[in-house]
């Protein structure tokens, strides 16, 4: 059963190369050896994000390793992280966006018409959202967000969020009209989130993670809140993991939606739903 992790892909310059690391004290190896002690999956990668970071400054650059080495989250010491290739700046106290969520943004932009409608549902940092926006730049995405700094990390972000519970602060004059409603709400099970990876355990927002004793309190919440935002043949995407794509089955079918197409990684695992509104 796998949940939310927290291996990224590193940045890279606007022409697509990989920043060129300075010359560090010690060595790109010893840095990256001090990472890899700590516990961090991809300490090269790590070690050149920090080292560009630091601008070449010895002196940040220890800074922000040791927030690194106390296991602050990668994308809050740097202050940014890639996703689906464009550069998402990531506030501390927000939830960090995943490599894994980038095939559901993929999957939304396909689903999306080139002048819809779109309704990013918890969107954190705004990074799904952002996805969407660059790929259909005549469409209008909307997202929103209960969490106040995650509000202001969307909005630096260049998108158009709303305050406020899943789709409760859609405006009105929109409710029935959405083409597209995508999300990645808490859906870790309660009794899961003990066994996140440390950075995300100790420093992400609870409020991000927690899906509830099945993990689909949320998740059930949403497809109702879809059911009420789209119109008739629009399309629901979420992001699950375990049992839960079974689990919204009869929810899902309650609510008005067709068949649920269920989503796998290359090893198995679910990692999304999608569903249309009959």
């Amino acid at each position: 059963m796998s949940y939310i992790g927290i291996a990224h892909p590193p940045l890279k310059l606007p022409g697509g190369a990989f920043p060129a690391p300075p010359v560090v004290k010690g060595g790109r190896t010893a840095l990256a050896g001090r990472l890899a002690g700590a516990g961090c999956v991809a300490p090269f990668d790590e070690a050149d994000e920090l080292v560009a970071a630091s601008g070449g400054d010895e002196g940040v650059l220890e800074q922000l390793v040791v927030r690194r080495l106390g296991g602050e989250p990668l994308a809050w010491v740097t202050g940014c992280v890639s996703f689906a290739g464009h550069r998402v700046l990531v506030h501390p106290g927000v939830y960090v966006p995943r490599r894994q969520s980038e095939r559901l943004a993929r999957r939304g932009v396909d689903l999306l018409p080139e002048t819809g409608l779109a309704l990013d549902l918890c969107t954190g940092s705004g990074a799904i959202a952002l996805a969407l926006g660059r790929a259909r730049p005549r469409a209008r995405v909307l997202a929103s967000e209960i969490d106040a700094r995650a509000c202001l990390c969307a909005a630096a972000n260049g998108v158009e969020v709303l305050a406020g519970h899943l789709a409760d602060p859609l405006p009105a004059d929109l409710r029935g009209h959405l083409d597209l409603v995508i999300g990645v709400v808490p859906y870790v099970p309660t009794a899961e989130l003990v066994f996140l990876p440390r950075d995300v355990r100790d420093y992400e927002p609870v409020l991000a993670l927690d899906g509830g004793p099945r993990g689909t309190l949320l998740l059930e919440e949403a497809v109702w809140a879809a059911a009420g935002s789209l119109h008739g043949g629009g399309w629901l995407l979420l992001e699950v993991g375990g049992d839960e794509g079974a689990l919204l089955a009869p929810v899902l079918a309650q609510a008005g939606f067709g068949p649920p197409l269920v989503h796998r990684d290359s090893e198995g695992d679910v990692r999304g739903i999608e569903a249309q509104l009959l």
